[in-house]
């Protein structure tokens, strides 16, 4: 599968490419980063980065996901991610992104999930999106309700990050409820 670039006001959303290796340590390695997600490990390596971007055109190729790197329209400067994995049988994805600590509080991570979830109902054809954060990461629910999505429940102790069982809080929306304008 091709990954296109999409553009909004303020960023371009890209393919990933060894070039962003050493942003990817530098932003993904932060401690804070890796505790308001799902995937990222901590410590983050270089080695993680590289498999990483090494792994993104052939998950796509495969139709297993789509990741982008989420860069400044300005400057291109590199300041985190946003994806889906996707699931094309049952016509849906799981949406993540994540930004590094500079770019927070700045509608970055929202501006990315928007474009993000249009490009999947428009382009992928896709029936629903949901995504799930820590119940501790209460600005990433705030983001999913900003591009449409509705809260459907919590997953009790889902998960267990650093020896510490946490809820998920999970979002959907569907492509008949999602403005694509």
């Amino acid at each position: 599968m091709h990954l296109p670039t999409l553009p909004t006001p303020h960023l371009v959303l890209r393919p990933y490419s060894p070039a962003d290796v050493p942003d990817l340590v530098r932003l993904a390695g932060a401690r804070e980063v890796a505790a308001t997600t799902l995937r990222i490990p901590h410590p983050y390596r270089e080695q993680d980065a590289v498999d990483f971007v090494a792994a993104c055109q052939p998950d796509a190729d495969a139709g297993q996901s789509v990741r982008f790197a989420i860069t400044l329209r300005d400057t291109g400067a590199f300041c985190g991610g946003v994806g889906m994995r996707l699931e094309l049988d049952h016509r849906r994805a799981e949406l993540g992104y994540w930004l590094g600590v500079p770019y927070w509080s700045r509608g970055y991570a929202t501006e990315a999930a928007r474009a993000v979830l249009l490009y999947g109902f428009d382009t992928l054809g896709l029936h629903r999106i949901y995504a799930q954060h820590v119940r501790e990461n209460p600005a990433s629910g705030r983001v999913l309700q900003k591009i449409g999505m509705r809260y459907e429940g919590c997953l009790r102790h889902h998960i267990c990050k650093w020896d510490q069982f946490q809820d998920l809080e999970v979002y959907g929306v569907l492509s008949s409820e999602a403005s694509l304008k």
